[in-house]
């Protein structure tokens, strides 16, 4: 069972529902790829998590922008226009009878090779897309506990930190390590120990009225964490996109951290130290209540 930001509340009908395999829709026990899958072979791909909401796709556009981009980098050609997945996407939840508590992951890889090699030239055929529609709900949390882990983020020369990639094992070492040190989530810093993002969620303080998160330098481009950013800007909420060190983590008013699934959640301490008052703050709650307005107005009821 997952914890903290990812923690959910099981749903049996998951069990049967259906799976999107390069146009198939397929019953989940029989959802299948190719052991010469370049995504199972060397992580070769890019995947977005989305979520449905009142039967419309929250924030689609900013997510098929950030995946199409993502694959033009690495030259992947996905064989459809942005206009045609997203139908895909909305047929599959349609056809598992879905329109609201649904998380959607939606993969794709390069495709099939035709040996076991890392050089494009080895693919056969066109790129792999897998859409997996979850009933999925957050369940209610406690205020997490981060751990500064000694993996950092990378530069953009060695594995670009924009890319939302399947090959995902430095977030997983950086998820071990603070999993091993009592910690729901591991804080990462960026290559100059300034604090980038954690390991699969984005990481903000609050600072004497003030909200402050990453340059975004070295940091996925998160969905959430835009929005969050613009509802600041909109709501005369001070926010900084800004270098700033663990000291000033430690005696920041308030934390929390953004993500498509968990939307925002507080953070009570870091590396052993509570922040501020240890729960939910003040602001991070405001936040949360403009964040879900913002869900409703991008998804509103019919």
């Amino acid at each position: 069972m997952a914890t903290g930001t990812h923690a959910y509340e099981d749903d049996a009908r998951n069990e049967t529902v259906l799976i999107y395999i390069n146009g198939e829709l397929i019953p989940r026990p029989d959802a299948k790829i190719s052991v010469f899958d370049s995504g199972f072979l060397l992580g070769d791909g890019m995947w977005e998590g989305m979520r449905l909401h009142n039967g419309k796709l929250a924030f689609l556009d900013q997510h098929l922008t950030r995946l199409y981009e993502n694959l033009k980098a690495v030259d992947i050609e996905i064989g459809m226009t942005p206009k045609q997945l997203a139908a895909e996407i909305q047929r599959t939840c349609d056809a598992n009878d879905m329109t609201d508590g649904v998380h959607i992951r939606l993969i794709v890889s390069r495709g099939l090779k035709r040996t076991p090699y890392q050089h494009p030239n080895a693919n056969v055929g066109g790129a792999t897309v897998v859409i997996i529609p979850e009933h999925k709900i957050a369940r209610d949390v406690a205020p997490l506990t981060l751990f500064t882990v000694h993996v950092h983020r990378g530069a953009p020369d060695t594995q670009d930190p924009k890319w939302n990639s399947l090959s995902k094992l430095n977030c997983i070492a950086a998820c071990i390590q603070a999993d091993k040190a009592g910690a729901d989530e591991g804080l990462m810093l960026d290559p100059h120990g300034f604090v980038a993002t954690c390991n699969s969620t984005h990481f903000f303080i609050v600072r004497h009225g003030e909200v402050w998160t990453s340059t975004g330098q070295y940091c996925l481009p998160g969905i959430t964490r835009a929005n969050v950013i613009a509802l600041c800007r909109e709501n005369d909420i001070p926010v900084f996109e800004k270098n700033f060190s663990l000291t000033e983590v430690y005696s920041a008013e308030e934390s929390f951290v953004t993500g498509t699934f968990g939307g925002l959640t507080p953070v009570a301490t870091i590396d052993g130290r509570i922040i501020g008052p240890g729960k939910l703050g003040e602001t991070t709650a405001r936040l949360r209540k403009l964040y879900h307005a913002l869900i409703e107005r991008e998804c509103p009821s019919s």
